[in-house]
């Protein structure tokens, strides 16, 4: 009797990643792709679609080649958002896509945020969420505006993982929770998408996020396996990581860092995103724009690898002396939602030298996380008591000890290091009746390999390293709107 297999795959930001699992849960392979994001001007971020398909079809060629499939299930798909890709009536992109750290878009969602407001936010969403330049809403106002001609041929405005489910079905599909500040409960808010002209129609049509919207088309990988819609990569990612129930957290680390708390409480909170109930589960996110991209660059700054940079931070105690770190790269999500803000070392002195740089970056980027996690607690109404934490960005021991001790809660690390892709085969297993219940499936198919406890004795310092951080932050807030 053939095996019983899922796969689950994750367009994300750096990579497209897939993972095979058994019905136990147990991670079968796993395929990477990685793809470029072009940069040719200020505040671009691009990506070219065919990037994504490229490992989507090699994950499946490579699963098919070194496996039997004959008991595979479906597939499942998640991936990066807000990115936007513009296609025209054939599903043929028309411009390279809009990634989630292109900020060109700034100005046309200045314009859009200045006609809307709280009251109206907080009807729709029930949160004042904010529209900065990677809404979809933006990018296509930018689009119509600078590009008539593009925008009159387009046909539909897709995430990534609805772009290649069209490519592998020919079928046009979104879900709810990956169209974020678009929808409610009752869909699309016809409301907010006429400030821009022809922006409903070009949205594709929402369906559950365990649809099957097709199946692979004849010629392909896989073919005639069905193909569920699935979600956003912060969404897959919370069932990949474990996080279903009310009060679980989740910390999701990869290029960006996305913290997350389950809670059927809202407190209406500036800075974050509620996603419309799915089944119960309601979850307030708090996505920052720089994890693994900070640590990257600071690497790269250091002429080191990732992990070599890892290893030159675990050289260095916390100290009161350390350089501070705003990982603002490309501007800063949650909770402050300001494109404009950049990155900084502040304080170095003359004994500081790459480990400690390397070391003031990791701490950086997990002081972005408590400030992220001290909001989502007020808009839950929650302390979480663990936090789940999993991605690319988790495999460092030493980072996560670093980050347990920030934010002074125990966390739990998911073995599957591809928790979205992960997630995204959890959705597929429900899809297909495996078992409909998606907080008992989750249950049974995560599994953790690790805890790391916080020291209490250092929750002050970091504390005090928080307020720096963010005195840092207002103080530039005005050197930075120059630029």
């Amino acid at each position: 009797m053939a095996q019983t297999l899922l796969i689950g795959i994750d367009v994300g930001t750096t990579a497209t990643k897939a993972v095979l699992i058994d019905a136990a849960g147990q991670r079968r392979d796993g395929f990477l792709h990685a793809h470029g994001t072009a940069r040719p001007q200020a505040g671009h971020a691009e990506q070219a679609p065919q990037d994504w398909m490229d490992g989507v079809l090699g994950a499946l060629a490579h699963f098919a080649s070194h496996h039997d499939l004959a008991g595979l299930l479906a597939i499942g798909f998640t991936s990066q958002v807000n990115t936007h890709v513009f296609v025209d009536a054939a599903g043929a992109p028309l411009l390279p896509a809009l990634t989630w750290q292109d900020t060109r878009t700034a100005p046309d969602a200045a314009s859009l945020e200045a006609q809307v407001t709280a009251e109206q936010k907080i009807g729709w969403f029930g949160a004042p969420m904010p529209i900065d330049a990677s809404h979809a809403l933006s990018r296509m106002a930018h689009v119509a505006r600078c590009y008539p001609a593009l925008w009159a041929r387009t046909a539909h405005v897709l995430l990534p993982k609805d772009y290649c489910t069209l490519q592998l079905t020919g079928a046009v599909a979104a879900d709810p929770i990956a169209a974020v500040g678009l929808v409610n409960e009752a869909g699309y808010v016809a409301e907010l998408m006429a400030l821009v002209p022809g922006a409903l129609e070009r949205l594709p049509p929402l369906v559950e996020v365990t649809a099957i919207v097709g199946r692979v088309r004849p010629g392909l990988p896989c073919a005639g396996v069905p193909v569920v819609v699935g979600t956003m990569d912060a969404w897959a990612g919370m069932f990949g990581v474990g996080a279903v129930a009310n009060g679980d957290a989740m910390y999701q680390s990869g290029t960006s860092e996305i913290p997350g708390i389950v809670s059927v409480t809202l407190n209406p909170t500036p800075g974050v995103i509620v996603f419309p109930p799915y089944r119960g589960i309601t979850m307030h996110a708090a996505p920052t724009q720089s994890g693994g991209a900070a640590l990257a660059w600071v690497a790269q700054l250091l002429g080191r690898s990732p992990a070599e940079a890892v290893a030159l931070a675990a050289t260095v105690a916390p100290g009161v002396d350390l350089p501070i770190f705003l990982p603002h790269l490309s501007g800063e999500r949650a909770p402050i939602w300001d494109s404009a803000s950049r990155g900084v070392f502040a304080r170095l002195g003359g004994s500081h030298g790459a480990p400690e740089l390397a070391h003031a970056a990791l701490e950086g980027v997990a002081l972005s996380v408590r400030w992220a996690f001290e909001a989502l607690q007020a808009s839950s109404g929650l302390v979480p008591a663990v936090i789940n934490l999993g991605g690319g960005g988790a495999q460092s021991d030493f980072w996560c000890q670093l980050r347990a001790n920030v934010l002074g809660r125990p966390l739990q690390r998911a073995a599957t290091p591809e928790t979205a892709a992960l997630g995204a085969a959890i959705l597929a297993a429900s899809a297909v009746g495996l078992e409909d219940d998606l907080v008992a499936v989750t249950r049974r198919l995560v599994r953790f390999d690790r805890s790391f406890a916080p020291d209490p004795a250092l929750f002050d310092h970091y504390g005090e390293r928080l307020a720096h951080y963010q005195a840092l932050y207002q103080d530039l807030r005005p050197f930075n709107a120059r630029f």
